[in-house]
Formats: structure tokens, sequence, C-alpha cells
């Protein structure tokens, strides 16, 4: 009976001191069975996991396929804006250059550009990509993508050929300087030599002897470049400008007056505010300053102010705020026509003529700025959105602004590189606008003539080189260039060589 009792608790587990160890046997055998159970959960998240895996594949290989294609489609863009620019420059004459400006205005849309240089004898060094027909073979190597889509001298016009004879050079070489000529002489005003040094003096050269003569030096609180000059045909006025190398150091508003017969400076009321390059004329009485680039280089200014002045004396204290010009900016030329009227060209060259008031070119809207975040002792560029105008204007004697007929192209750095010549204005080089494919500065080399009769603008000739900030000048029948910022070749517009060079050319119109 005892047998069977233990029998029975054996397999009853009644009684028996075992139970625990059978219910832990009864959860080990019940552990398999709960596995299977999960082991359809762990598939479906591993099938969840790979399915997650090859769509991020799909997707990024969509997405490296997709900037193939827009490599390949804005190479395609490219070349066929290059061909449209091509096929619009005309075979032949000047006549044509309104298709020409229109073909480049199509292309030349300015963007923002990045620069580390001064633009001075270093190369501007523009770190903007450009796409041609190999890209996606290079867009994974270090190599340097070509820049040849777009010919540098596609924004040449057709212009006659003109024969050239080199004259002694000049003391030093020069750029972003000022000139005057006063009769026979021709004073030429401080500027850069090199990024790091600027002139304190001014050379002048004598047109009978062919010769330069002494140099004489300028007071020390002038600026050093980016004058604004004009002239009664004794006294110079110099306004505003910057003073010091390098463009970091900000424009000052003192002016000077200097005697051309003694050679003595005196002072003259400072401007209302500095100003870069404003343009400066000469007209009943006044002398008048418009636009330039205000304290931070970059904003242009359309302020228009002048004072009353004889033989070199300011008969007033303070300047008078005159009627603002239609469009602001430095570097322009200003000249004065006719005593009732004037004229504005824009880049702002300020010229009188029959006692008419020319403003002629268009100093871009925005100018090179430095970099305020840079620690280097030298200047390193903050990308600037620049835009060079070439519109011309007209002011009458109720000081209110006509329209005229445009340059043959936008036109910059032109403030001391006109004369006037049998009621013609004749305007050498500049800079124009931007290679839209390089975004690289591209000089001008063309010697344009504005025919105040006909009020119509003719390509005469040809530079020997292309060239900014050159000086001009007339003399018995020669025309003049000196200094300025040659560029690198016939076929490389970009700026580079600072030159002393002096030129000249026959000119009759």
């Amino acid at each position: 009976m005892a047998s069977e009792s233990a029998s029975a608790s054996a397999t009853t587990g009644v009684g028996s001191t075992s139970a625990p160890k059978i219910r832990e046997l009864n959860i080990n055998q019940s552990k398999p069975s709960d596995l299977e159970r999960l082991q359809p959960l762990h598939n479906d998240r591993q099938l969840a996991k790979s399915s997650m895996q090859a769509l991020l594949l799909f997707l990024i290989g969509r997405f490296q396929h997709d900037i193939d294609e827009s490599y390949r489609a804005s190479a395609l863009f490219l070349e066929r804006k290059r061909n449209n620019v091509s096929r619009s420059i005309p075979p032949h004459g000047p006549s044509e250059y309104n298709s020409v400006a229109k073909a480049s205005s199509d292309h030349l849309d300015a963007k923002e550009r990045k620069q580390d240089k001064c633009p001075l004898e270093t190369p501007l060094d523009f770190e903007e990509g450009v796409f041609d027909d190999e890209i996606a073979e290079l867009k994974d190597k270090k190599d340097k993508i070509p820049e040849t889509l777009l010919s540098g001298t596609f924004a040449d016009l057709p212009a006659p050929e003109t024969e050239w004879e080199e004259m002694a050079p000049a003391p030093v070489p020069r750029l972003d300087g000022a000139s005057i000529q006063i009769n026979e002489l021709f004073y030429v005003f401080s500027g850069y030599r090199t990024l790091d040094q600027v002139h304190s003096h001014v050379d002048v050269y004598n047109f009978t002897s062919n010769q330069w003569g002494q140099s004489f030096a300028t007071p020390k609180q002038m600026a050093n470049s980016h004058l604004g000059m004009a002239t009664d045909g004794r006294y110079i006025y110099v306004v505003s400008g910057q003073q010091g190398p390098q463009c970091r150091t900000p424009p000052v508003a003192e002016t000077f007056v200097l005697d051309t017969q003694t050679r003595n400076w005196d002072s003259f009321p400072p401007l209302p505010e500095p100003r870069y390059a404003p343009a400066t004329q000469l007209w009943r009485g006044r002398l008048h300053v418009m636009g330039g680039g205000k304290e931070n280089r970059h904003t242009p200014s359309t302020d228009h102010w002048s004072i009353a002045v004889k033989n070199g004396k300011a008969l007033e204290k303070t300047w008078r705020k005159e009627v603002p010009i239609p469009r602001g900016g430095p570097h322009s030329y200003p000249g004065c026509l006719n005593p009732s009227k004037y004229f504005v060209l824009t880049e702002l060259v300020l010229l009188l003529v029959n006692g008419f008031m020319l403003l002629v070119g268009s100093k871009r809207r925005g100018d090179f700025m430095p970099n305020q975040f840079s620690r280097s002792s030298s200047v390193h560029w903050a990308s600037r959105h620049e835009v060079i105008y070439g519109d011309v204007y007209m002011l009458d004697d109720k000081m209110e602004w006509h329209k005229m007929p445009p340059l043959p192209k936008p036109d910059s750095h032109i403030e001391a590189s006109w004369v006037l010549l049998n009621n013609s204005i004749v305007i050498a080089g500049g800079t124009t606008e931007k290679n839209p494919v390089t975004k690289r500065m591209i000089l001008v080399g063309e010697l344009f003539r504005f025919d105040l009769d006909s009020l119509k603008w003719h390509v005469i000739g040809k530079l020997p080189y292309r060239v900014k900030t050159t000086q001009a000048a007339y003399w018995n029948g020669w025309f003049y260039i000196t200094s300025g910022q040659r560029d690198k070749g016939p076929d490389n517009p970009q700026p580079k060589k600072v030159v002393a060079d002096l030129w000249r050319t026959k000119l009759s119109l």
C-alpha cells in the first residue's frame, strides 16, 4: 500500500516534496513553445529592416541619378547659351551695337561673386564653379573644372583697327588715380601702385616737349584714390575719395584746391558726407558733386551737392543740396556742355561742353567690400551684387532729368578716361558686365564717341589693350592715354597688371 501511495504521489504530485521542481520543469518545457510564438515577430522586424535598407538604397540611387541629370542639363544649357551669344554678335559695324548689348544683357545677370583679393595687380580669383560637357566625369575629382565654355572676347564690340604710338611711360604705374588737362600740361594724381602702396604726389606731362616733368606732393590729409576732380582752367578742385592703401580704409570728406600756377594747396569746405569716386564738375559758377559710393563702398549714392566758387575760393560756407541723380554709384564721368543744360551718362562721368553738363557711364550698383570677419592684415573681400549701367541722362536748366541714348555697352571706371573734341565726347576703355560663366570682371578695349549734334554713339577704334581707369587727354591732333589696369592678353579680358604706359594716336572728328 505504501508503494502504491508512493506511486500515486509520483504521478499526481500530491504530498510530494518534488512539486516545485515539477512546476519548474513545466516552465522549461513551455519555453520552446513561447519562442516559436515570438519567432514570426522577429522575422517581421528583420524583414522591415531589410525593406528600409532597400528603400534607402533606392532613394540614394535615385538622388544620385537626379544630380547626374542636373549636371548634364546644366552643361547643355550653358552650351546653348554660348551658341546664342556667338550668334548674337554682329559680323560687322558699330551701328549694330544694340543687338550686342541686348545679347550681353540676356546673359550678364549679375549674381553673387566671391573673391579674396583686391582687384589690383593680382587677378581676381572667383570661386564659382563652371559646368561643361565633362562635368559628370570631373565632379568626383579634385581637378579644376575648365572655364572655356564662353570665350572671354564675347563682349568685345566690332571696331576699326587703330594705330598707336608708345611714348615715355609715366614715372610710376597707377590705378584709380585722377587727372586734369590744362592746356599743354597733363596733371596725373595719386592712385594705387600696388595693393599695399598708394601714391601721394602729382606727375605732370608736357605735350609740347613730350616729357614728364618734376612731380610734387599732395597734402597729407588728402585722399589717395577714388577722387572727384574738376578745374576752371587754373585751379583744380579735389573732392573726397579714399585715403590709404588696400580697400579697407573709409573715404574722407576733406576737399582741397590746387593753384596750378604756384602749385600751392588750400583747404576747402568738406563734403557733407564722404564719398568714393564722386562725379565732380564746375557749372555756372558752382562746384557740383554727385553720386559716388557711400562709406561702406557698396551702397551707391544719388546725392547731389553744389557750392559757389570763384578763383579757387568757396563763396559759401556749406554745400547746397540739389536735385538727386537718377542712378547713383562711383567711377563715373561728369561733363558739362551748355550754360543751361547738363547731361549725365551713367558711370558717373560729369563733363562740361558748351554749357551743358553730362554725366557719362555708370559705375555699378555696389563695389568691392572688405570682409569684416577677416583677421588677416591683407584685405579679404566679401561677395557683393554688382550692376553696371549704360544709361545716359540730361539735366536741363529747370533741374529736370531727361533720359538719352545709352552707351554701346555698360561701362564703368571711366571717370578720367574721356576728352571733349569737336562737340563730341570720346571715352577710352573701362569695365563692363562680368562674364556670365566665370563671373569674372571684363575690361573694355574700345574707343567710344558720343556725337552731341546727332546724340548718337559710335565705336571709333580699339585701344592697345583693354584697360580700366586710364587717364585720357587730347593735344594738337593726338589722343593720349596713360596708366590704369590692363587685361591679361588679347584673348583674356580679365584685369591683371597695373601699368605706367603712355600711348597716343591721331584722332580727327
